[in-house]
């Protein structure tokens, strides 16, 4: 399949509520605080038990207030006394008289009823106040990504390789999840991840997630001309990132390679070779998985040379060297031009999880 048809075949409407002129699409990580529900429910139960202390207060020096409908005050007379002054109305109808009812409203009455005005307008300021810590935090945030990852797909494969950065010592500001599905971004952030809600084949979705300055990009949508057709659109928008694309077959490969993508991972053949390996020899099996699972056993990973190692041949390392990185290129460890390690070189390892 073509780029070109990949494209035709992907350029339908945006996800709706992805929209630049619509809600920005950007989920920060959750903040640990209680549910706006229960925190309404208590403010209102707060505000009720005010209410009904002030209207036993009344009822209780019931005497010394004067109704101008005559007759004494009944608990529904102190229940409509209360509820009028607390919330200021004040009609005047019923008005204390006596000295100890006047001093109760004095000292008891009117804290009450700034206790209740203040529930009241907190609830209101604290909604404000919350939407504008929510605008700033997402300012200050547009305003900083920079040399991010964006993981684009928060499936199995997607969330896999975040586990991955995080185990190599990727902090969780530095990653930006990307999908089409608003409860996938949800438990992204959840995590301590910021998630962007849209469709990743769309320009303008990327451009939320920061991609032009990010560094690294993983594409793992389900489908692989998805994946083509989002690779291709990074690759417009970012020409220094490095971007990883999984896709399903071994002959959508070239088309992701053709897209821009810089490493393809073809999960059926890869796991198509591991199962025949381990046919033949398990124990090669179980080494190839331990290699794969992160943090257990033995893991692979990629480091600088340092002083003391430079001008040495790799096999001299401590660690197991099985390639050199020399600027773009990757070396096999036993050919001729890697038997001297330079300053500049990196090196693929293999040394064990808590070594790593």
């Amino acid at each position: 399949m073509s780029v070109r048809r990949v494209r035709d075949r992907l350029a339908g409407p945006s996800v709706p509520g992805t929209e630049p002129w619509a809600d920005s699409g950007i989920v920060l990580p959750a903040r640990r605080t209680a549910p706006a529900v229960r925190q309404v429910g208590s403010r209102l139960l707060l505000a009720l038990g005010v209410l009904v202390a002030t209207t036993v207060i009344v009822w209780l020096d019931r005497d010394g207030y004067n109704d101008n409908a005559g007759g004494g005050l009944s608990f529904l007379d102190s229940a409509y006394y209360a509820t009028v002054t607390l919330s200021t109305t004040g009609y005047g109808d019923i008005t204390p008289f006596s000295e100890s009812a006047r001093l109760t409203n004095i000292l008891v009455v009117t804290p009450l009823r700034v206790l209740f005005l203040i529930i009241l307008v907190g609830t209101t300021l604290e909604v404000l106040t919350e939407r504008t810590r929510q605008q700033w935090r997402l300012n200050r945030w547009r305003s900083t990504v920079r040399e991010h990852t964006v993981v684009i797909g928060f499936g199995t494969k997607g969330r896999s390789a975040i586990d991955t950065l995080l185990g190599q010592g990727v902090r969780k500001e530095e990653i930006v999840v990307v999908d089409p599905q608003r409860r996938a971004v949800d438990q992204a952030a959840q995590q301590g991840l910021v998630g962007v809600v849209g469709d990743a084949t769309r320009t303008d979705t990327l451009l939320r997630a920061g991609l032009p300055t990010a560094s690294r990009v993983v594409v793992a949508p389900e489908r692989d001309d998805t994946a083509a057709l989002i690779t291709l659109t990074a690759r417009q928008l970012t020409r220094s990132a490095t971007i990883v694309a999984a896709v399903r077959e071994d002959e959508n490969a070239p088309l992701l390679r053709q897209s821009g993508a810089d490493v393809v991972v073809t999960s059926s053949s890869s796991a198509g070779r591991l199962l025949g390996m381990s046919m033949l020899s398990p124990h090669a099996g179980a080494v190839m998985e331990d290699l794969l699972t992160y943090g257990n056993g033995l893991d692979v990973v990629e480091r600088p040379v340092t002083r003391a190692e430079a001008g040495h041949d790799p096999r001299e390392l401590d660690d197991l060297v099985v390639a050199v990185v020399r600027g773009r290129r990757v070396i096999n460890y036993t050919e001729a031009e890697a038997r001297t390690l330079q300053l500049t070189d990196r090196v693929i390892v293999i040394k064990s999880a808590e070594g790593a």
